[in-house]
């Protein structure tokens, strides 16, 4: 596969800047248009960055793949309304701008325990916005549930996560015991193995920690 165009949705977040890395690097992708409420630090000639805002999206270009890693928490968004206005409803608009401009494949960072059906909030939300994701005619869709993720979020300008913090500390002690799908995962490991899925996927694809760790 050459020329390619792809969209990021969320890449100044932990796993997109490990997607818009990858993607800047791979030599078959001849642009790489970002989607977001800030612009990447990024600098690249195939690089174009669209601030916009996700409540009034503007069309967007043509691409091949769609690469979806808007997200944040409950506690950073203020209030459930709030989260629910980033993780479900801006995620779901730019796929639904995509597929007006003709992308025919998409990748979605999702969470371990997404279930439209969950008690919990968070689980519940992420799991309606892969249903919706689903129901939507898209060629292949690649749906990546990770678990608790490594990386450096304060170099990102991201408060830490304490749950994140607690689960690599136990995952040092003990990481043995743990089933590969629960243990924490790199961002970089969840990117790589959308950005080797992604591009060909025919159908839906779900892939657990345990298949993205390198």
């Amino acid at each position: 596969m050459t020329n390619r165009t792809v969209i990021i949705a969320g890449a100044t977040g932990l796993v997109g800047r490990e997607l818009l890395r990858g993607l800047l690097a791979d030599p078959t992708v001849d642009r790489v248009h970002v989607v977001g409420r800030r612009a990447p630090p990024d600098h690249s000639p195939k690089l174009t960055a669209h601030v916009v805002d996700f409540t009034a999206l503007p069309s967007l270009p043509p691409a091949d793949e769609l690469y979806l890693a808007l997200g944040t928490t409950i506690k950073v968004a203020g209030s459930q309304a709030a989260f629910r206005a980033i993780d479900h409803d801006a995620n779901l608009a730019v796929a639904k701008a995509a597929l007006a401009s003709g992308t025919r494949r998409v990748g979605l960072v999702s969470a371990m325990g997404a279930d439209s059906s969950s008690p919990v909030f968070y689980s519940r939300v992420k799991g309606e916005l892969e249903d919706d994701l689903t129901a939507l005619p898209f060629e292949g869709l690649v749906i990546a549930r990770p678990s608790l993720l490594v990386g450096e979020r304060t170099e990102l300008g991201q408060p830490s996560r304490p749950g994140e913090e607690w689960g690599n500390r136990l995952n040092s002690i003990i990481g043995f015991l743990i089933p590969a799908n629960y243990k924490p995962i790199a961002a970089a490991d969840v990117a790589n193995a959308l950005l080797m899925a992604v591009p060909t996927v025919a159908g839906t694809r779900v892939m657990l920690s345990g298949a993205m760790r390198r």
